[in-house]
């Protein structure tokens, strides 16, 4: 092992955002964007081949779903408790309740399973902010193939931990993915790696759409599959196993509005870069879509539909009180999908939605549940001016606790009020059982007080 190599082994995340350019300065964000482009197409990565890209088959399938056995966790596929509400025959295909937390380990050991005895003992390298990192440090550690993963600087400390106790070697460098993917491809050249893409190499879709095989085997009838699109490699090995042994099963695939590297993909006719904003589905963050992913989804997923920040909240939370399960902002999009109301037509059809993902940093989810319970109608905001005399916020108070309405933080001032000098400003956060509760209590405050001020009029 060469000294540069072993620079690397010892990393200790010192973070550099632009440790991958040449300038003493940071790049702007557009000399950043166009520096990215300029680097996707002068580093080749020999399995995604964006001229001659790879359609997965239905024996590729097969063929993984064979060597995994007694590998990978056959995940429950059941009836949900929402089918009631939602009107259809719901079901969860519960991806989360693999070994590390996400389907990522069925592409993962597959890939690993099939390299050549050099490119085992050279060892593998991949760009991951967690899902693909974490399966790949896992069955890489069972099979004694060592593992290096570059994750960008966004990446949770929790994930990357993870991936330390299954002894990879970590290397945190970049902003995002994209620039981590970079990195790892230069180091691949440099040291004889392997470099496995998450979302777009052959054997990465192959394991994936054992996903499906098992779909259609818990679930015979069924009429639709939802699944979740970040680069696009499991809607793409999902939907081949699906397509060919259900021709009639509608295939609906869902991203984030904030990263609809698909979206763009189909509008353009090829993948094209898509600058990924900020988003709870973190995982599915990917600017630009598998070229053999693409490829091989295009043909055959019906529809693709986007859903909002404050629904994919509100998944989380509807999972978490309903289904007792905890998964990711990435994980839940299909479901976002149906509390959105964007498929009105599968009413009384038998659905199934891939939860792919649970591995949600704990200080995060405490936060997503409260923007959940605010996407909800359950947890509210508003302003109230009271007389500043004794009693005037106690007399508010009681009044709220009358219907049962609980408060969770209260701040008062007397100093921004410009005309009465004898009232005071009451700001509240509260929470309530639901749009109906709440409207009780905006009724309630109406009868009693003259200015009130809610949600997003409250400063």
């Amino acid at each position: 092992m060469d000294e540069a190599d072993n620079d690397h082994k010892n990393e200790n995340f010192e973070i550099q955002p632009n440790d991958i350019y040449d300038e003493e300065s940071l790049p702007t964000p557009l000399d950043r964007k166009n520096s990215l482009l300029d680097t996707y197409k002068e580093i080749e990565d020999k399995f995604c081949d964006p001229d001659n890209p790879v359609i997965i088959t239905m024996e590729s399938v097969i063929a993984a779903a064979f060597a995994n056995r007694g590998g990978i966790i056959k995940t429950p596929c059941t009836k949900s408790q929402m089918s009631n509400n939602l009107g259809m025959h719901l079901y969860f295909k519960k991806e989360f309740l693999q070994i590390t937390g996400s389907f990522k380990e069925r592409g993962a050991r597959y890939t690993l399973l099939m390299l050549s005895a050099e490119e085992k003992k050279n060892g593998v390298i991949a760009a991951s902010a967690g899902n693909h990192a974490l399966a790949l440090s896992c069955h890489g550690n069972d099979l004694g193939i060592q593992v290096t993963v570059v994750m960008p600087v966004i990446a949770p400390i929790m994930k990357i931990q993870a991936c330390q106790q299954y002894k990879a070697n970590v290397i945190v460098k970049g902003e995002n993915i994209a620039e981590s993917r970079i990195f790892a491809l230069k180091l691949a050249k440099e040291n004889n790696y392997t470099y496995i893409n998450g979302f777009d190499h052959p054997n990465i879709l192959a394991g994936a759409g054992t996903m499906g095989l098992e779909i259609v085997e818990q679930v015979p009838d069924m009429d639709c599959c939802i699944i979740p699109i970040g680069g696009g490699g499991l809607i793409a090995g999902s939907a081949v196993a699906i397509k060919f042994l259900m021709p009639k099963c509608k295939i609906i695939g869902v991203e984030s509005e904030s990263c609809a590297s698909y979206s763009a993909a189909l509008a353009n006719g090829k993948p094209i870069f898509t600058s990924p904003n900020s988003t709870l589905a973190d995982g599915l963050a990917v600017p630009i879509v598998g070229f053999n992913a693409f490829a091989t989804a295009k043909n055959i997923v019906d529809e693709v539909i986007t859903v909002s920040e404050n629904y994919i909240a509100l998944s989380i939370l509807r999972l978490v009180e309903q289904e007792k399960a905890v998964v990711e902002g990435a994980g839940v999009v299909g479901l976002a999908a149906l509390l959105q109301g964007k498929q009105e037509e599968l009413k009384g059809k038998t659905v199934v939605v891939a939860l792919c993902g649970g591995n949600i940093d704990t200080p995060a989810l405490g936060r997503v549940i409260e923007r959940g319970l605010a996407a909800d109608g359950r947890l509210i905001k508003f302003v109230v001016t009271v007389s500043d005399r004794p009693g005037g916020i106690a007399d508010l108070t009681r009044l709220i606790a009358s219907i049962g309405v609980s408060i969770k933080e209260i701040f008062h001032e007397r100093a921004w009020l410009a005309s009465n000098m004898f009232a005071v400003k009451v700001k509240i956060i509260a929470e309530t059982k639901g749009p109906s509760h709440t409207k009780e209590l905006k009724d309630l405050l109406a009868l009693y007080y003259d200015e009130v001020f809610w949600g997003n009029n409250v400063h």
